[in-house]
């Protein structure tokens, strides 16, 4: 790749570059195509695509079907421009590769007791299963924790599932990777799994609620996650839905996350001792036997599922009145019972004025923040072509 000339980050030419590979995520396009979408002439377009074509980040596909002169059709290549997804849950680390078209390449993932590594073993942890999956140097890494993050900084301030603060997650696998630090980004696992929701067909306006350790939310606008002042927004967990409940870490009563984390939900499945506890299961293993509990009319099970959804609808009756989104999207483990649990939600939703948002379940399940992780990764590179002639280096 020696001939490739180099692109200015900031040029005009590199947005333009920018603007036709993020066209491209969406399918096979014509030159004609590209250029009413991009705003870019069709003569530039022929032009941005050979220098694409030269960096391997897209290739011919075909004709567009139709009458008249045929227009060939161009796709995203980028088969060797690997993206990096890291996953830190409590119980469990994984890693994805994907190429620049999202199509999964190599995956792995460990069970292990986080909290009891402690950050720097865990992250010795990860690095070695990053290492494990990537075929070559990435072109981007995104690491989805379950916390609070400040992402322009990607730090993660504070995880009581992990039990960090204040966790310079980017800094320290920068360094286990040999990666530059800029090439490594860390967001909240709901934030993650809206991205992923968003991109991959859900819808652009939406809000993705996510259930695991805690509760947790992202809200999705344009097609873009919006983070607020510190970006901490979307933690719904601590919406008071009981006045008389459980006391919440957070010092109040009643929150969301007393009643919705998965360990509430199984004590109220399940007596002490049963197999429903048993953490050697995991999430998806505990959640599976939950599902098929139900389906056999066991009615603790039963009853603990439609409280859950009942709480769900409550607290999301107030996120649809104040951010008024098209769709709501039940991740993480309410993905997996999304059966039992929609039909709870839309009945609360539709008691109250402004409840006319859409409830569904995620189809990506708890893959949902790892979907997201890789195309945050691979945003580095469509946001700057130039970086695949670097990593190829």
């Amino acid at each position: 790749m020696t001939g490739t000339r180099r692109a200015d980050p900031a040029s005009p030419r590199t947005a333009n570059l920018a603007a036709i590979l993020r066209a491209l995520r969406a399918g096979p396009l014509s030159r004609t195509q590209l250029a009413a979408r991009c705003g870019v002439g069709k003569s530039a377009v022929s032009g941005l695509l050979a220098e694409l074509a030269e960096r391997g980040l897209v290739r011919a596909a075909g004709v567009l079907p139709g009458n008249g002169r045929p227009s060939r059709l161009v796709e995203l290549d980028g088969e060797g421009a690997y993206a990096l997804a890291l996953s830190i849950e409590a119980d469990r680390l994984s890693a994805v590769v994907t190429d620049l078209a999202g199509h999964l390449l190599a995956e792995h993932a460990e069970t292990v007791d986080v909290a009891a590594l402690g950050l720097q073993r865990c992250l010795d942890e990860l690095a070695h299963l990053a290492h494990r999956v990537l075929p070559g140097p990435p072109v981007g890494v995104a690491i989805s924790v379950p916390g609070l993050v400040d992402s322009a900084a990607a730090v993660l301030r504070f995880a009581p599932a992990l039990r960090w603060r204040d966790a310079e997650i980017a800094g320290l696998m920068a360094a286990r990777l040999n990666l530059p630090v800029e090439a490594i980004a860390v967001d909240n696992e709901a934030n993650l799994g809206a991205l992923a929701e968003s991109i991959e067909g859900a819808g652009s306006e939406l809000f993705y609620l996510s259930g695991g350790t805690a509760v947790g939310g992202g809200l999705v606008s344009g097609g873009t996650i919006l983070r607020g002042a510190r970006g901490f927004a979307g933690e719904v967990g601590h919406i008071a839905v009981d006045p008389i409940g459980e006391r919440c870490s957070c010092g109040r009563t009643g929150c969301l996350e007393t009643k919705a984390n998965l360990a509430a939900v199984l004590r109220a499945a399940a007596a002490p001792g049963d197999p429903l506890h048993d953490p050697a299961l995991g999430v998806e293993g505990r959640v599976a036997l939950l599902k098929d509990r139900i389906r056999r009319g066991d009615q603790r099970a039963v009853t603990a599922v439609h409280e859950l959804g009942v709480a769900l609808g409550v607290a999301l009756s107030t996120v649809v009145d104040v951010l008024d989104p098209e769709v709501v999207v039940l991740g993480g483990y309410f993905a997996e019972l999304g059966d039992w649990l929609v039909e709870p939600v839309r009945v609360e939703l539709a008691a109250r004025p402004l409840g006319h948002a859409r409830v569904v379940p995620s189809e990506l399940g708890l893959r949902a923040p790892l979907r997201g992780a890789a195309h945050l990764a691979a945003e580095r590179l469509f946001a700057n072509p130039a970086l695949f002639e670097e990593a190829s280096v």
